[in-house]
């Protein structure tokens, strides 16, 4: 029930965003996270989130939330898909990842010219797309587009999907010769998966390396990342809805972070049963253990506050979306370092339940052991290295330049 318990009490069907069918497909993810959570050791053990649990999320219709309307997506407030992402995570935190990093790219593709989205939709409106965006592809300027190759890490449930977005840097289009991020869109024949996650959390998500040979890539497959213009992000034109307005940024920093919620959620409920329960070699009740009860409320307070501000800034997002301000870039940078900040702050609350349950607590039988992992895991991810974005928004606070290329 994480934090204060169901959704509702934190206001959720008064939010206006929360149409019947919003409400429907939180609901729909909380009813699967039982079963994510039977299947967590498994999956993790396999390296892999099961076909059957994709395949559930597909016809649950998850993975729409942020696609368009007119491909058969809900086009629902992002808010929505976070939403969804937590209620995953309380069963299984590599579940609530790949849905978050695939899930994203259904609305990044409607940024794209229409013939890229005519050709990932035009017959399968539930094809799934991966990514990289790590910018290490060299792309070479051919007649219609571009030769490309290279080799990138962290292809989060790459396994499942047949199309890929892959990061690499062109010249910008204004002359001046500096390069900018790009996402490259590729089809599954043009990419190899080379298989070699082994480690610490998050295992079952099989983030593998990605490798490409020399292949084309058509312009109308290229999006400049960071331009948030009519003119950068041509989809626009058939994708006319205001979601398509939010900056790249300030949609994919909480897919990659908010997961820690949930799985914080998760582990809250499993130390709570367990603790009820649970009674030390020497006789001690872990229930009646100070510490015990400190670490649990930390943690419930924990979660409790990085909703708020999740949902308070994230209104600010909408509003800005809606009404075309260009939110100021201190506060931009703001939240990126408030986004980066969760999951330590989470890692710091999980840490302290799994001292709560001592000894025995550190046996792979014990769930809470698996969300201490997948959420020190998901630090590792560059958008949430929160030094790097707390600095950032402090050196412009104190009167130096914007350094940060996404904000």
């Amino acid at each position: 029930m994480g934090a204060v318990g169901k959704d509702h009490i934190l206001g959720i069907l008064a939010e206006d965003y929360m149409t019947p069918e919003a409400v429907e497909l939180v609901e729909r993810a909380r009813a699967m996270a039982p079963r994510l959570a039977e299947r967590a050791r498994a999956a993790e053990a396999e390296g892999m989130v099961p076909v059957e649990t994709v395949q559930e999320m597909k016809e649950a219709g998850l993975f729409r939330v942020l696609q368009p309307r007119r491909f058969g997506g809900y086009e629902l407030d992002p808010r929505v898909f976070y939403r969804v992402q937590m209620a995953l995570a309380e069963g299984c935190m590599s579940t609530a990842w790949i849905y978050g990093v695939i899930g994203v790219h259904n609305w990044q593709l409607p940024l794209f010219p229409e013939q890229a989205q005519q050709d990932v939709w035009a017959k399968d409106t539930g094809v799934l797309i991966a990514s990289t965006y790590m910018p290490t592809g060299k792309a070479e300027a051919v007649d219609g587009g571009y030769r490309f190759s290279g080799r990138w890490g962290f292809s989060s449930g790459v396994e499942h999907c047949e199309w890929i977005f892959l990061g690499g840097l062109l010249p910008k289009k204004d002359g001046s010769g500096a390069l900018e991020h790009a996402t490259f869109l590729l089809p599954k024949a043009d990419f190899r998966v080379e298989k070699n996650w082994d480690v610490l959390g998050l295992r079952a998500t099989g983030s593998h390396d990605i490798v490409v040979d020399g292949c084309f890539v058509p312009e109308h497959r290229t999006h400049r990342t960071n331009d948030h213009s009519d003119a950068g992000c041509p989809g626009r034109q058939t994708n006319p809805g205001w979601i398509y307005k939010i900056p790249f940024t300030q949609v994919f920093q909480r897919a990659v972070s908010s997961a820690c919620i949930g799985a914080l959620d998760g582990a809250i409920a499993s130390f709570r049963e367990r603790a009820a329960a649970h009674v030390g070699k020497h006789g001690a009740k872990t229930a009646e253990d100070v510490n015990a009860q400190q670490a649990v409320s930390e943690a419930m307070m924990t979660t409790d506050q990085l909703k708020l501000v999740l949902f308070r800034n994230y209104a600010r997002i909408v509003e800005c979306a809606k009404t075309g301000e260009r939110m100021p870039v201190e506060e931009r940078l703001m939240q990126r370092a408030q986004a980066s900040q969760v999951p330590k702050q989470c890692a710091a609350a999980a840490s302290e339940l799994m001292r709560a349950c001592a000894a025995s607590g550190t046996y792979k039988s014990n769930p809470i052991e698996r969300v201490f992992r997948d959420i020190h895991q998901a630090r590792g991810h560059i958008a949430n290295n929160t030094d790097t974005y707390a600095r950032a928004h402090g050196a412009v606070m104190l009167g130096l330049p914007n350094a940060d290329p996404y904000i």
